[in-house]
């Protein structure tokens, strides 16, 4: 069904395994099909996205043609639709995170990483941005080392990544490292994770008069479902 791709879903967890080092226009279009399955059809409550990335790939673009923001614009709406599945989401990659894979990290919730990854945005050296990376990059690290990392295209070790939060966890088992952050996420209403999860991510844009009103409304909802009144009856013996 996917050539850049694979994508399993059964049970709470959803794996898409990222087969293409390059991102190019067709797996863009497979993500947007794996994201309107996530949305409209699945029953998961974690998407895994697992996969090394080496960041754009240029056989798309002709430099005899115009160029133009169209396929920019197709990836920062993906990436978006990712940040904001009803599913947690957690990046696992072993190797590379360049570019645009390591845009995709930063939208996901949680990160997880081996001792080999090294991370860097060389977008900047290379004449044009890291995307929303722009947005995101200093909201984990700060500004400061945002700029360096930025403008230098610096690789970024993962030790220094966990350090500057980057990723939640270092380990050599891969699989290992995923299933004890799986299993740290434990039993979870799915609504109030995906409410937490909007408010966090609107919390360094919104003002806090409307941070309230937002934060009321999630929490009326929340309080509303099953997973709420059922703690009601159990603490109140």
């Amino acid at each position: 069904m996917y050539e850049t791709l694979t994508f399993e879903d059964g049970g709470d967890v959803a794996t898409i395994v990222l087969r293409r080092e390059r991102i190019n226009v067709r797996q863009i279009r497979e993500l947007e099909k794996v994201c309107d399955h996530l949305e409209d059809t699945s029953a998961a409550k974690v998407v895994v996205i697992r996969g090394r990335s080496l960041g754009i790939d240029f056989a798309d673009f002709d430099p005899k043609e115009a160029l133009d923001i169209h396929g920019f614009n197709k990836w920062e709406k993906l990436v978006s639709r990712i940040e904001r599945l009803p599913q947690v989401t957690l990046f696992a990659v072993d190797g590379a995170c360049v570019g645009g894979g390591f845009q995709l990290l930063l939208a996901c919730d949680l990160r997880v990483c081996t001792p080999d990854t090294a991370f860097s945005l060389p977008e900047v050296k290379l004449g044009f941005l890291p995307g929303m990376a722009t947005f995101r990059l200093a909201k984990y690290v700060g500004l400061g080392h945002a700029k360096r990392l930025m403008l230098t295209g610096a690789a970024l070790g993962a030790e220094d990544a966990l350090r500057l939060g980057v990723v939640d966890s270092v380990g050599a088992d891969l699989d290992a490292t995923v299933a004890s952050s799986l299993a740290a996420l434990g039993p979870m209403s799915a609504v109030a994770g995906t409410l937490a999860r909007r408010l966090l991510n609107e919390s360094f844009h919104t003002e806090p008069e409307d941070a309230i009103g937002h934060f009321l409304a999630a929490q009326h909802r929340a309080i509303s479902q099953a997973v709420f009144l059922d703690t009601l009856k159990k603490e109140r013996g």
